[in-house]
């Protein structure tokens, strides 16, 4: 049983603040997420600002239209560095991403590094290597292109 691994880089022409700003509020998820997974948040009386210990409850489709509930918690928080959320139940074993804002010459450059396991042993890997990886690669790739529309393209990128 594999720990998976993937990370992402993009650079965005905009101020730390209004992308830790975007990036930071729970609400805006739906917004970068495709709409193929049918992505619904439950939680109520949600803030606009992750914190730590912050619990966010949502379902995605992401097989056959099949819901999945997702709990995820923020771990750590450092304003307008990083957060990092985990998942504590949901269809991964172990899901840890973290957001990471560094500010460069002309924008923020922002990484998401993921550490995935799937369960069911070495059957979750074969279906990691069939669908799984894809998939969350096609969704960082929404993503990518989603913060372009919205915030422009870094020049040279």
């Amino acid at each position: 049983m594999a720990t998976h691994t993937l990370k992402t880089t993009q650079k965005i022409p905009a101020d730390i603040h209004t992308i830790w700003d975007f990036f930071s509020d729970p609400s805006n998820l739906q917004t970068i997420t495709p709409d193929f997974l049918k992505f619904k948040i439950h939680s109520s009386n949600l803030l606009n600002k992750t914190y730590q210990g912050q619990i966010i409850e949502y379902t995605v489709r992401p097989i056959l239209n099949i819901p999945f509930y997702w709990m995820t918690e923020i771990t750590h928080v450092k304003e307008g560095e990083f957060f990092v959320d985990e998942q504590r139940f949901g269809p991964y074993q172990l899901w840890h991403h973290q957001h990471h804002f560094k500010l460069i010459d002309g924008g923020v450059e922002m990484t998401d590094i993921v550490h995935y396991r799937l369960p069911l042993w070495w059957l979750g890997d074969i279906v990691n290597s069939l669908m799984v990886r894809k998939q969350l690669k096609q969704i960082f790739d929404f993503r990518y292109k989603k913060i372009e529309e919205m915030f422009g393209r870094y020049p040279n990128a």
